[in-house]
């Protein structure tokens, strides 16, 4: 993802971009545009990169005094994404926060984030957060792009224009905020996933010749499921409004290189590993970019003394016995309770593994709070709860339920909310 050529933008610009400005969407009362020639801020020699996500790559707390600290979190993956650039590159990230911040404490807390941290941070109101994040973003776009069609209320939640209108207003928030961080028209703007996929119009109508990239970290799906989207032409007219846009696989750049040509009419080439789409004189370069494992950050943590002593700790534990991994986030589209089903199977049919098989699931939060993601978590609670009544040890089996963690303790499974 974060290789040299991540932002070498093959052709030069040819006219003005077309932008999205469908009526009630995004209008041009919305914005004063620029000229070409026009930049923010004070230029500088330095190579920046401005990447900008749903949420700021930073841990948040505060104490009982009311005060804030904030540190790096460097299991982010935008916090790993610096170690593609150059020694001299300056990267500034743009983003939310994961908490609420006092309207009165918000220019405080951006200017010690911008000084310390290279970070700006977009302060979202309670109820457009609500609105926008797990409203449009978890139960509109994240459904649909897992091939979840909302058949009914009870199969999902059926479109809601209001959502989208909250999803227009934080994606601009998040531009008003992209321009503050931008000092000349060479700055390179990337653009993480799909919460802010209407970002490369709003940005393209302030700045026409700004560098800008988009990369999509969830699956896209083919052009019959994306087309019953509503809002389709508008999100993709505002996905080619950037310079490249990044795939993890190329099933899913196919499926929107289909969407392109189906419902905009839009010719694409292909050639030498090289896609392009001819956009109203602007060729928009697509790239299959998958994110792989952070080797060296890996090994570095193989080597720590603690885990060293973890790892001592559970082969002395589960001695002797065959020992299962699985780390997954609590979502619908994982397959959980699935895996379960099947250690369940196993145990049914294979008497001999019984008491000797360990299952070590660790299960990362839910990021949303929708009806779906309850209903996952209690069929993994109830799944793991029978396994180990029907094959664990008695005597050992510990099931502890709270704020939404499971923990079972020894015999067949453990499964471990964090």
């Amino acid at each position: 993802m974060t290789c040299g050529d991540g932002f070498e933008f093959r052709q030069p610009f040819k006219s003005l971009p077309r932008v999205v400005t469908s009526p009630g969407i995004i209008s041009d009362t919305d914005w004063d545009t620029r000229s070409d020639g026009d930049s923010v801020g004070s230029a500088s020699s330095t190579e920046r990169k401005i990447i900008v996500a749903n949420f700021l790559p930073l841990n948040c707390t505060k104490d009982e005094a009311g005060q804030w600290s904030f540190s790096l979190d460097d299991d982010a993956l935008l916090m790993q994404l610096k170690d593609g650039f150059s020694n001299e590159t300056d990267v500034v990230y743009v983003g939310s926060l994961k908490v609420q911040v006092d309207p009165n404490e918000q220019d405080q807390v951006a200017q010690k984030l911008l000084k310390e941290y290279r970070c700006i941070p977009t302060f979202l109101p309670s109820d457009l957060q609500q609105q926008f994040y797990h409203g449009f973003c978890k139960q509109q776009l994240w459904p649909l792009f897992h091939y979840m069609l909302p058949i009914c209320l009870d199969k999902g939640e059926l479109f809601d224009r209001n959502l989208f209108q909250a999803y227009v207003r934080a994606n601009k928030l998040f531009a008003d905020k992209v321009m503050e961080a931008i000092n000349t028209d060479d700055d390179c703007v990337w653009v993480h996933d799909y919460h802010l996929m209407l970002l490369p119009t709003f940005l393209r109508k302030r700045l026409h010749r700004i560098k800008l990239g988009f990369f999509l970290h969830s699956p896209f799906p083919s052009s019959e499921i994306y087309r019953t989207l509503p809002v389709r032409d508008e999100i993709l007219k505002s996905l080619l409004n950037a310079d490249l846009i990044g795939f993890q696989t190329f099933d899913y750049a196919r499926h929107f290189l289909s969407c392109c040509s189906r419902l905009l009419g839009l010719h694409y080439e292909s050639k030498r590993g090289y896609i392009g789409i001819d956009y109203f004189g602007r060729t928009v370069s697509l790239k299959i970019l998958s994110v792989g494992v952070h080797v060296s950050r890996l090994e570095s943590v193989l080597k720590l003394p603690a885990t060293i002593s973890k790892v001592q700790e559970i082969e002395q534990k589960y001695k002797g016995m065959m020992l299962m991994l699985g780390v997954d986030d609590m979502d619908i589209f994982k397959g959980i309770s699935l895996k379960l089903l099947g250690l369940e199977l196993l145990l049914e049919r294979n008497p001999k593994l019984r008491r000797k098989l360990v299952l070590v699931q660790i299960i990362n939060p839910a990021r949303s709070t929708g009806k779906d993601v309850q209903e996952a978590i209690r069929e993994a609670v109830s799944v793991a709860e029978r396994i180990n009544m029907k094959y664990g040890s008695s005597a050992l089996l510990k099931i502890w339920t709270e704020h939404a963690k499971i923990i079972t303790a020894e015999g067949v499974g453990l499964l471990d909310l964090v």
